[in-house]
């Protein structure tokens, strides 16, 4: 039961996220194959044999295959399996399409992970059950795929029940329910408590969730430090943080490359190429509420000898000419004028753009220059990318705007900070 002052949280986890969102995106481009109801993967390339499954339907599933698989052990196990590779800018617009429908419903939204969110729905005391099987009827219906919804009074619990089974469900896990529905449950599936601190626990003889509530912090401590505390807490269902809102996605880095159809060796020809990278990435940097204070260069020759050099901006930023002058500095800094088969650009150190730190000289022409890229930004998403272009573009016969993907450490499932 609750009380009063009892928060109500919710954390709503996609259902094997990158297959479901990869399953909607044929779908809605006219498939008639929904490759969730097949043996089916996401994974690299099919002719990779050490590419790793990221995502494996229920019927692969089924069959022995599973998330962290090698692809070349998964077809052993399945003649027939579908390998369909990863969409990250997909299954970023997948993430944030859920994230709005969220914010009809409650202002207090934390995004976990690209799966998952937190969302604060004390306003909803009388009927959260109700709403959250509103909520996930309408996910299903309007965005396409499944989820679950786990509740209870705070964000640990609320992720525990996530977990639970049936999938595309709704769970309780309040404080008076922990001893019946979490305590009997092994004790590796308690968050934060992975292989290395489970053995350790092993070792101690526990081998539950519940036993781990009951056993002596002290001794804990003793064996895990100040992980002993944190655990024992958790298995006990003690978490108060709150839910954090903000639009933006704690992430590594995002980056853009392109293998070019003929070598490049000359600075006017590697310089556009580079832009047409940075547009790409910055607009990814810019949808994800984030900026960034260090970018990178990669180059491969044609020779096929690979380096890269960093450099850090002079302020956190997501302006478009600002990243590229860092960009074309680093690469100015490192390229040896070989001929270049392949070049790549990387913003890191990013951090939310609630917050800027403008500079007092040119604050005017800052505010002018994040005004423009939105409102270009905001163009090229309602008539195209190549609805705007710079006019360095025109005639070069390099594209204005370098798509890609990024790559799968761009974008983590899950966090360990709640």
């Amino acid at each position: 039961m609750i009380s009063k002052n009892d928060r109500i949280i919710f954390h709503i986890d996609v259902n094997s996220a990158y297959l479901s969102w990869t399953a909607v995106k044929l779908l809605q481009y006219g498939s008639t194959h929904d490759i969730r109801k097949v043996p089916s993967v996401i994974a690299g390339d099919s002719e990779n044999r050490h590419g790793i499954i990221l995502a494996a339907s229920i019927p692969a599933k089924k069959l022995g295959i599973k998330t962290g698989d090698v692809l070349w052990q998964a077809k052993m196990k399945c003649r027939d399996l579908e390998v369909y590779p990863p969409d990250y800018d997909w299954y970023m617009k997948s993430s944030r399409a859920l994230v709005d429908m969220l914010y009809e419903y409650s202002p207090k939204i934390q995004r976990y992970s690209i799966d998952e969110c937190f969302m604060d729905c004390s306003n909803y005391r009388e009927n959260y059950v109700g709403i959250a099987k509103s909520l996930k009827a309408r996910i299903s219906e309007e965005l396409g795929f499944n989820c679950n919804i786990g509740i209870s009074q705070n964000k640990l619990l609320a992720k525990m029940a996530s977990d639970f089974k049936p999938k595309n469900s709704v769970h309780t896990l309040f404080k008076d329910e922990i001893e019946k529905k979490m305590w009997p449950l092994p004790v590796g599936e308690l968050f934060m408590v992975g292989r290395a601190t489970r053995t350790k626990l092993t070792r101690l003889n526990i081998n539950t969730i519940g036993e781990l509530a009951s056993f002596d912090v002290n001794i804990l401590k003793g064996f895990l430090h100040s992980q002993g505390q944190l655990v024992h807490d958790y298995a006990n269902g003690i978490e108060n943080s709150e839910v954090r809102s903000s639009n933006y996605l704690d992430i590594k880095g995002l980056g853009n490359s392109i293998t070019i159809a003929y070598d490049v060796d000359n600075f006017e020809e590697a310089s556009r190429i580079l832009l047409s990278l940075t547009e790409s990435t910055a607009m990814r940097l810019r949808e994800n509420g984030s900026l960034c204070s260090l970018v990178a260069v990669s180059i491969k020759t044609d020779t096929f000898i690979s380096y890269s050099h960093q450099k850090k901006l002079t302020r956190s930023t997501d302006c478009t000419s600002e990243i590229f002058e860092g960009i074309k500095q680093a690469f100015i800094e490192c390229w040896k004028g070989e001929n270049i088969r392949q070049l790549g650009v990387r913003l890191t150190k990013l951090s939310s753009n609630e917050y800027r730190q403008e500079n007092l000289f040119d604050y005017v022409a800052s505010e002018k220059q994040v005004k423009l890229d939105t409102t270009i930004d905001a163009l090229r998403k309602r008539y195209g990318k190549d609805s705007i272009v710079r006019s360095i573009f025109i005639n070069s016969g390099v594209k204005a705007i370098e798509g890609g993907t990024g790559s799968h450490s761009d974008y983590p499932m899950m966090g360990s900070i709640l």
